[in-house]
């Protein structure tokens, strides 16, 4: 756009122009300081600032490839994330443009053709006016999908559609003034590379055909020039004053991201010296936390797949980091000043985010798997978590039970009657104690070694390991809780305690490689041992036994006649990036159909049993194993396989109480499949 030479002919367009911005980017910068930066500060300092190269470089695909946002199109095919990759370039294109050819032509006429030469100026021209034009499309179409066929993810945001609206009605502004801007300098006779605008141009053609005069058009070019640059201006200061606040959130939320796995939490080494545990106020939580809240777009795409809000219940996870944020600006200014109080004056948890909603997330991680901003829903329910049992001991009855068995008793399974090593009778397994040369250690984990209906798969996997001339051997009575449970739960003391005795054991008996049977027991060990010291190879008996298969020491032979539909463990697979494993297993079966769920892999659904709740009640509407159920039994599938003991119970049960599942249909571990294929030992 070519800027009119002055202002009702008297002031030049740049003496007028560059005070306005100055006081637009002041404003806009003070703004963003008191707003966001000062209170961000509050919070603890997180250690998100190592390998800056690493961060960096892995945030651009991030952030200028836009791959989380494009990740549904492909997967999903939701149009929304092309829309706003396109929209995302657009903002970047027209943002470059206003250097160049607003504040840069005001200043000097000759600027933009000087840095771009003539042919430059021409097709960037060309592409701002089509660029325009296709922004107004989108734009319509994102305004239709919004507000006329709204899909079930956008009806989460009841109380900011206004700002939605308002963004659109700027922008669609910015592009129609940028057109007639354009159509105005055509017509007034206006010459030079920008007459190349090919919408604009043939506007103001017929503009000037139709009998608009030079001097009206003129007139009217300013008038659209100076409106354009209003609304650019008036932009910077709204911006960091709305939810749009995530243009600037999102990529400081990239850059200092989690590099750790999916699934590991953050570990807290100053438990005996803490003024508090967990976090309830806003100097509780790190840095990054609150930094969250901003970048939250604020699109619902976390809570649309996420299965306790599926089946009913409270959580929100898009609502637990905007409401931190709205919480954060309703404390943190006082706080800041030194007025603000670190007690439960104005508390968080209750009026802002609901005990109820902390308790029904199963730590799946969907929510991050599927933000397209860079959100750590975890960590931050987890750390509330942590506060209201260790702080407060508000947990529900059936956690603490728990809790307290895992306190007397050294695991969670209250009531049982078998021992460590009950499992394993008649099977010569050795112990360390026994075998300290062991080369492999499995480590059987609670539930298959005293709960009745997973003991079949420790039974498996000894049989594997044998048959397969392994090393291995067991802690036996040494065993002892990993900890998980409880650390999901909130009780990360509880969790440290248990953790430091397992590492010291593993230390005692220079332990180096693992194998689990259960995910949660793998991804605990494997990620957030080594915060503590504990250093190890971890395998999940689905990697450990598919390089078995592959490397022709296991080689199953007796056909079973089954359909088997696998169901991605959460730990092991979103977590952790295991997938193909459990399938070659399945593949290397005799007979064995396998097919898949429609929700698999990374858009996988859980069981219903994370998050501790295992042993936890769920607090209302449908029971989400009963959903998972339902979404195996579509496939027509006569087995649902599992690689995890709690996915195991869960599907068991499904089965169970589902009256639509015909006789015969069960569940069974991938470990029991194949040791029945192995042939009698």
């Amino acid at each position: 756009m070519v800027p009119p030479d002055s202002v009702l002919g008297v002031i030049p367009t740049w003496v007028a122009l560059y005070p306005l911005a100055l006081i637009a980017f002041g404003t806009a910068g003070f703004i963003l300081y008191h707003r966001v930066f000062r209170l961000i500060l509050l919070g603890r300092t997180a250690d998100r600032f190592d390998q800056p190269i690493r961060r960096i470089v892995g945030a651009i695909p991030l952030i200028f490839g836009q791959s989380k946002v494009l990740q549904r199109v492909s997967l999903r095919r939701d149009l929304a994330g092309l829309a706003h990759f396109f929209i995302f370039w657009g903002f970047l294109s027209f943002t470059a443009s206003y250097v160049v050819f607003i504040f840069g032509d005001a200043a000097w006429s000759q600027f933009s053709e000087t840095i771009l030469s003539d042919t430059g100026v021409r097709v960037a021209a060309i592409y701002l006016d089509l660029l325009a034009t296709i922004f107004l499309v989108v734009l319509a179409w994102a305004a239709i999908r919004r507000w006329v066929a709204t899909p079930r993810r956008l009806s989460f945001d009841l109380t900011q559609k206004w700002e939605s609206a308002i963004i659109l009605l700027l922008i669609a502004g910015l592009m129609l003034l940028s057109i007639l801007a354009e159509a105005m300098y055509v017509a007034s006779g206006g010459d030079g590379p920008t007459e190349a605008a090919i919408v604009g141009g043939a506007l103001g053609n017929a503009l000037s055909s139709m009998g608009l005069s030079a001097e009206l058009a003129n007139a009217l070019h300013a008038v659209s020039w100076w409106g354009h640059v209003v609304i650019i201006l008036g932009f910077a200061v709204y911006i960091p004053m709305s939810k749009h606040i995530h243009l600037v959130g999102a990529p400081l939320s990239f850059v200092f991201r989690s590099l750790e796995a999916p699934g590991t939490l953050s570990t807290p080494l100053d438990l005996e010296t803490a003024e508090v545990f967990g976090a309830a106020n806003v100097r509780d939580f790190t840095q990054k936390q609150l930094l969250d809240g901003y970048a939250c777009a604020v699109c619902g795409r976390c809570t649309e797949v996420c299965p306790a809000n599926i089946s009913g219940k409270t959580l929100s996870p898009m609502h637990i980091a905007e409401n931190l944020k709205e919480h954060l600006l309703e404390v943190g200014p006082g706080t800041a000043r030194g007025n603000g109080s670190h007690d439960d004056a104005k508390p968080l948890i209750g009026p802002w985010i609901g005990q109820e909603a902390l308790w029904d997330c199963l730590t799946c991680g969907a929510c991050v798997q599927e933000c397209p901003v860079g959100v750590e829903h975890i960590d931050l329910i987890v750390d509330m978590r942590r506060n209201l049992t260790m702080e407060r001991a508000e947990i529900p009855e059936t956690g603490m039970n728990a809790l307290m068995s895992m306190e007397q008793r050294g695991h969670p399974w209250r009531g049982t009657t078998y021992t460590r090593t009950d499992w394993a009778e008649g099977l010569d397994v050795p112990t360390l104690a026994q075998h300290p040369t062991a080369e492999v250690l499995f480590w059987v984990g609670c539930t298959a070694a005293l709960e009745k209906r997973s003991q079949s798969v420790a039974r498996s996997m000894a049989s594997v390991l044998k048959r397969a001339g392994v090393d291995f051997a067991i802690l036996g009575d040494e065993e002892g809780c990993t900890g998980d449970p409880a650390r999901r739960m909130g009780n990360e003391y509880l969790y440290q305690i248990m953790a430091q005795q397992n590492i010291e054991i593993f230390t005692r008996y220079d332990v180096k490689k693992i194998v689990t049977t259960c995910p949660h027991c793998f991804n605990t060990i494997k990620n957030e041992y080594p915060h503590l010291g504990g250093n190890y190879q971890v395998l999940h008996y689905s990697e450990f036994v598919a390089d078995l298969i592959a490397e022709g020491k296991l080689k199953p032979l007796v056909t079973i006649d089954t359909t088997l539909t696998y169901h991605d463990s959460c730990y092991l697979g979103r977590h952790n990036g295991v997938y193909e494993a459990p399938r070659k297993i399945a593949e290397a079966i005799p007979g064995l159909e396998l097919r898949e769920m429609e929700r698999c892999r990374d858009r996988g659904f859980c069981c219903g049993a994370g998050g501790g709740h295992m042993w936890m009640e769920e607090s209302r509407g449908r029971r989400i194993n009963h959903i998972r159920t339902d979404q195996f039994l579509e496939t027509g599938g006569d087995t649902v396989g599992v690689s995890c003991p709690f996915c195991l119970q869960m599907f068991e049960e499904g089965i169970e109480s589902s009256d639509s599942a015909p006789e015969g249909t069960r569940a069974k571990d991938l470990l029991e499949l194949l040791d029945e294929s192995l042939g009698p030992s």
